[in-house]
């Protein structure tokens, strides 16, 4: 997906039920893969797939500054909820190579977005950008999403809306805190 296209049916799902976005994706996916013959996998389920790699031998991604896979038509804004995997192979056409627009941007504004300096360019420090979620009242980052992110100036039209993003950086920091707490008090 890209841009907040599947979020507005998610949103519209949810409203009527309360399911989580993972139990939607699975709902969904499991649905068309009965349709067709496949079987869905996620992102979400271990033991855990190579949804970058496929994404990069799929189509036009390439690793960001971020960590994050940047396209260059949707920026940072897309993202992978399962795939489709079918018993014999399909005869697609070849994907389209396009260079990384990270390559063509000498400012790199994703690199000093970030009011915590989590982004080195090489690695992502979790643990600051969740502790400056979790200590501040209200972070813009929380508001917004990410600052890092939206300093990409590329897929402006692809952006999440305010709610789309809070969302996802609730989840993020919700997800933090349950695995911080289970590595510091196993069983």
């Amino acid at each position: 997906n890209a841009g907040p296209r599947m979020w507005r049916a998610f949103d519209a799902a949810r409203a009527g039920g309360g399911t989580t976005l993972d139990e939607w994706s699975a709902r969904v996916l499991t649905e068309l893969a009965a349709r067709l013959g496949a079987r869905a996998a996620f992102p979400f389920e271990r033991p855990y797939l190579p949804f970058q790699r496929w994404a990069m031998r799929a189509e036009a991604c390439h690793a960001s500054p971020l960590g994050l896979l940047i396209h260059p038509d949707y920026g940072l804004w897309h993202g992978y909820r399962g795939a489709l995997l079918f018993a014999v192979a399909i005869e697609l056409p070849p994907p389209e190579h396009r260079a990384s627009p990270c390559a063509s941007c000498a400012d790199r504004p994703c690199l000093t977005a970030c009011p915590v300096g989590a982004f080195s360019g090489t690695t992502y420090d979790v643990p600051a950008c969740a502790g400056h979620l979790a200590t501040l009242p209200d972070p813009a980052c929380m508001k917004f999403g990410c600052l890092a992110r939206h300093a990409c100036p590329v897929g402006l039209d692809y952006r999440y809306a305010p709610a789309q993003a809070r969302f996802h950086m609730q989840a993020f920091l919700c997800n933090y805190i349950v695995e911080h707490r289970a590595v510091q008090n196993p069983g």
